[in-house]
């Protein structure tokens, strides 16, 4: 992967080793041996990975699941080890926290960035919940595991913007059932990993000890991709950085290895978005230049009578799929105030000549 400054110019890549961390962090060697291309004693700076292949049928993994507030997943992110989902939403209005003085509206949870997140079991059951006050709007989440352990990377110091809050900076925490978090709580260690940047959102890779984050800079979207271990102890040179292409109504990210996937789309009875086809996209983005190399529809979940297309995640450990990596795409169903969660997947990868001879499917 090479890497970019924050104007698109080629910059020279400085070397990493992810092996220490590997040693370090139980997860990252547990999916290390999962990946199809690992070989013994490689660190994650020598993978080449594949992209998935945008155009396979997606596979349902958990369909019409309530989350612990009945507002619309906004994103979600696995545990791997652990197998949990963590979904994120708004928090919905009519609640009242400790040290709150009345119920508060879910117009003003929207503006001050309030949000729930809920730990589900691999099957969507839910196991618990946290509150984080003031954090943003969920557009995508990330989840880096040690052990038993689930750190959650969010947004953060949200500003509101418009009817809602947006992170500005992103933040690591266990997770804690029940906690209330709010900015300023010690459980949390922000990152501020480009000066002047706002709209903060982030995605993990553990399969390669990868964390990027979206932002906004100067107006433009852009994605940066750094070292996790190099995030951690303070270190923030990008690995690559790349700027986000023409999209519509954009609803999550997830990378994977050289790979960046970016979802889109509106609910069905939106303009341009009617069923069965919706206008639901996925789009890969080649992180080594920042080109496009597909785009396509996505048709999982078009029996739904409400269909909002609602972040992405990637997974591994299927049981009946053992070492396979999975591209997860959500969905949220059903009414107010009852929205649920669903989530597909899909695991074909295109095979490297494909990429090599430009025979990607382009629709």
């Amino acid at each position: 992967m090479k890497s970019y400054d924050l104007s698109g110019s080629m910059v020279r890549r400085r070397g990493r080793s992810t092996s220490k961390s590997l040693a370090k962090f139980a997860v990252a060697a547990l999916i290390f041996t999962l990946l199809p291309w690992a070989m013994p004693g490689a660190n994650a700076a020598s993978l080449t990975s594949r992209m998935f292949d945008l155009s396979a049928p997606a596979v349902e993994r958990i369909k019409d699941k309530p989350l612990h507030n009945g507002t619309v997943m906004q994103s979600f992110a696995f545990d791997n080890v652990n197998r949990h989902i963590y979904a994120i939403q708004l928090m919905a209005g009519g609640q009242q926290l400790p040290g709150e003085a009345a119920p508060v509206s879910g117009s003003a949870r929207d503006a001050a960035g309030d949000l729930v997140l809920t730990r589900l079991d691999s099957t969507g059951s839910e196991l618990g919940h946290m509150v984080l006050k003031g954090f943003g709007h969920g557009v995508q989440i990330g989840v880096e595991t040690v052990g038993a352990k689930a750190y959650l990377w969010t947004e953060t110091d949200a500003v509101t913007e418009g009817s809602s809050g947006w992170g500005t900076q992103i933040a690591r925490f266990p997770f804690e059932n029940g906690k209330v978090l709010t900015p300023a709580s010690p459980e949390l260690r922000k990152f501020r990993l480009v000066e002047g940047a706002d709209r903060t959102t982030v995605n993990i890779d553990e399969a390669n000890g990868l964390l990027t984050m979206r932002y906004r800079l100067n107006g433009s979207f852009r994605f940066g991709v750094y070292d996790l271990e190099s995030v951690k102890r303070g270190e923030y040179t990008p690995l690559a950085d790349v700027p986000q292409p023409m999209v519509g109504t954009f609803q999550g990210f997830a990378s994977y290895g050289d790979y960046l996937y970016l979802l889109e789309g509106n609910s069905y009875g939106s303009p341009g978005s009617s069923p069965p086809a919706g206008n639901t996209y996925l789009t890969a983005v080649d992180l080594n230049t920042g080109a496009v190399k597909d785009k396509q529809l996505v048709s999982a979940g078009s029996s739904m009578t409400f269909r909002e297309p609602e972040g992405l995640a990637i997974s591994f450990g299927n049981p009946c799929k053992p070492g396979k990596a999975e591209l997860n795409i959500g969905f949220a169903s059903d009414f107010t105030p009852k929205r649920l969660a669903n989530i597909f997947y899909l695991d074909r990868l295109l095979p490297e000549a494909a990429l090599v001879k430009g025979h990607v499917p382009y629709k």
